[in-house]
């Protein structure tokens, strides 16, 4: 049931965070709300009042994301579900490697979610048949071009997130990985990947909300692209890279 559960919601303005906001408060949960733009969480609790907690803030500042977490506590005293939805996706130029893409990548999608389980851990403890949720990404099983900076953050936050379900599990807090294949939304377009079977931000927020019901290990979509996305992984590195190179001047020429 998500009535009246309390949820701390990260990203919660734009992409599937915005969406599952929507999806989130009109099943009835009570939703604490972080995103760096203000608007669309306001808009969010106009329309739904008494259901919004307001906790604006800058995920990758440390001193901000425990204010935010003292905020919740002083609020609600606890949480029963944490959705890191917060991310970023910025693609490498090789020609011209810069490290502070990947820097920026790591602090945004692996860091700023470190500093949200900080705070969000002894607010877990507190609540109801805790859960913790992060969404990673599925497209990190196979190498895909100009996405150095983005697997490798996220293929850490998986770690991370999967490490803590082993230590967590004694004390009843449940940690689900939510892994998107491609979702339509303004900060997933990399022209050198396919988008075939690319879901819209609003048909994955649905399916999230609606499996993280039954707290599974992990949600997975799109079925289709997953299995040959994990297909890809089982080939030798080598026909990886290959298969990777062909993909990119295929999709190439189709945009031609």
């Amino acid at each position: 049931m998500i009535e009246g559960r309390r949820i701390w919601l990260t990203g919660a303005s734009s992409g599937i965070g915005a969406h599952m906001a929507k999806e989130l408060l009109q099943r009835g949960a009570r939703l604490a709300l972080t995103a760096r733009t203000l608007g669309p969480l306001v808009a969010l609790s106009e329309r739904f009042p008494g259901q919004v907690l307001l906790v604006p803030g800058d995920l990758t500042d440390h001193l901000q994301v425990r204010e935010i977490g003292m905020t919740i506590a002083q609020s609600w005293g606890a949480l029963d579900t944490v959705i890191m939805s917060a991310g970023t996706c910025e693609y490498v130029d090789v020609s011209q490697f810069d490290a502070r893409v990947i820097e920026r990548s790591v602090c945004t999608n692996l860091l700023a979610s470190s500093y949200c389980i900080e705070s969000a851990l002894p607010l877990l403890r507190a609540g109801r048949t805790p859960h913790l949720v992060g969404v990673v990404s599925a497209v990190t099983a196979s190498p895909q071009r100009r996405a150095q900076a983005f697997g490798a953050a996220k293929s850490g936050l998986r770690y991370l997130l999967e490490s803590l379900r082993v230590d967590l599990a004694d004390e009843g807090i449940d940690v689900t990985l939510v892994s998107p294949g491609f979702v339509d939304t303004s900060r997933a377009e990399n022209p050198e990947l396919s988008i075939q079977g690319r879901w819209p931000a609003s048909k994955a927020a649905a399916y999230i909300c609606q499996q993280l019901q039954k707290r599974p290990r992990e949600v997975v979509f799109p079925t289709r692209l997953l299995k040959l996305l994990n297909l890809l992984a089982t080939l030798p590195k080598r026909v990886q890279v290959a298969l990777a190179k062909r993909l990119s001047r295929r999709q190439g020429e189709t945009s031609l």
